[in-house]
């Protein structure tokens, strides 16, 4: 089953409609809609997403077009996102075992940009990772709707959106992106 973060004041909400429901909530999707991501619904499988900008620690400005002929591994995700945190070992390891079939870029989508994200990587040096911001407001909308972290969305190296889901399970994000790097 997938980790999937719920916020604090939504789990009135979660615990009410599971109750009432009498229903199992399995691998959910965490709805925050309008928080990142444009459209109603997530970018169906084709999507041209080469227009995704994004900010290296630097400030330096990025696109997914900067990397056509490779397959892309974006993870959204956030510094105070549970599952996230739980994903973050295996992103590093992919991130680090990139090369010329493939790359990995977790964006993250914390409030206060690199106030959050630099901290959190100082205290987790043995990660490793590489973290990027989206570069505004409306820069991730060709995916669609994030509507939950992590969300990891997969790229052909035409820069085609390939796969997305939302959530983390032990390597799902190493077998799509293996099957992935096999298509031609």
């Amino acid at each position: 089953m997938a980790d999937t973060y719920v916020p604090e004041s939504r789990w009135r909400m979660l615990a009410a409609a599971v109750l009432v429901g009498g229903g199992l909530l399995l691998g959910g999707v965490v709805v925050m809609r309008g928080m990142f991501g444009g459209g109603s619904e997530g970018a169906s499988s084709g999507t041209d997403v080469t227009r995704v900008a994004f900010l290296d620690a630097q400030g330096n400005r990025h696109t997914l077009a900067e990397y056509k002929g490779k397959v892309v591994l974006v993870d959204v995700w956030a510094t105070w996102c549970p599952p996230c945190r739980k994903s973050l070992p295996e992103v590093a390891e992919l991130q680090r075992a990139g090369g010329d079939a493939y790359v990995v870029l977790p964006i993250s989508v914390d409030r206060n940009g690199w106030a959050d994200v630099k901290p959190f990587l100082d205290q987790n040096p043995h990660l490793g990772l590489t973290a990027y911001l989206p570069d505004g407001a409306k820069a991730l909308d060709a995916f669609g709707e994030i509507s939950g972290i992590p969300t990891t969305l997969l790229v052909d190296r035409r820069g085609r959106l390939i796969q997305r889901w939302s959530g983390y399970g032990e390597g799902m994000a190493r077998r799509a992106l293996d099957e992935a790097l096999k298509a031609k």
